[in-house]
């Protein structure tokens, strides 16, 4: 196992309670009717090398389908990547924690959203992640109100990161074989 330090323990510390505090929300929303169920997982069968815990609720009154997952994973990158992800130039070992979050509405009007975060330790450490949505139906007001907002958040912190990370997201989630998006786009940072 990779010896963790201060800041990988607060950031795993921080997505797990993050995890609890989403899921106990949505299971106010539905009235404490629906709940989630947890699952625990872990990455590989044969040695440690982490792993996390999946929550999934289902069939609620607002919420058709919601997934909260939570994640700590290491080990080391194969020998392609070296060089290739920062920090990696002379030793492969990476740490990694995250929440992944998807949400799929029984309103057809309310989009699907994906959001993920996550810290990375490798020579040394970053925080990453994105958020996009997928309507059902097409809206073109929807679509403008999310782009504001998103602009406007990374606008507090530098003018550049709305257009590149917005870029970024869009190249990622580009469908080649229908020409199109997938959805209306957020952000990758």
């Amino acid at each position: 196992m990779m010896k963790t330090d201060l800041k990988q323990e607060l950031a795993k510390q921080w997505f797990k309670n993050l995890q609890m505090i989403i899921c106990k929300n949505i299971e106010e929303i539905e009235n404490n009717k629906t709940i989630f169920k947890s699952k625990n997982w872990s990455r590989n069968k044969e040695k440690n090398e982490g792993g996390g815990e999946s929550r999934l609720l289902e069939n609620g009154k607002v919420f058709d389908r919601v997934g909260v997952n939570f994640s700590e994973v290491y080990g080391k990158f194969p020998k392609n990547l070296k060089g290739k992800i920062p920090g990696t130039k002379y030793n492969n070992n990476f740490w990694a924690s995250g929440i992944s979050i998807v949400m799929h509405m029984k309103n057809p009007n309310v989009p699907a959203m994906h959001f993920n975060t996550r810290y990375i330790k490798t020579s040394y450490g970053w925080f990453g992640g994105g958020i996009d949505v997928t309507p059902c139906l097409k809206d073109e007001k929807l679509r403008k109100w999310f782009h504001k907002n998103l602009k406007n958040m990374c606008d507090r912190h530098d003018k550049k990161y709305y257009k590149n990370y917005s870029k970024w997201c869009e190249k990622y989630f580009y469908l080649p074989h229908r020409k199109e998006m997938r959805g209306i786009g957020g952000i990758f940072f």
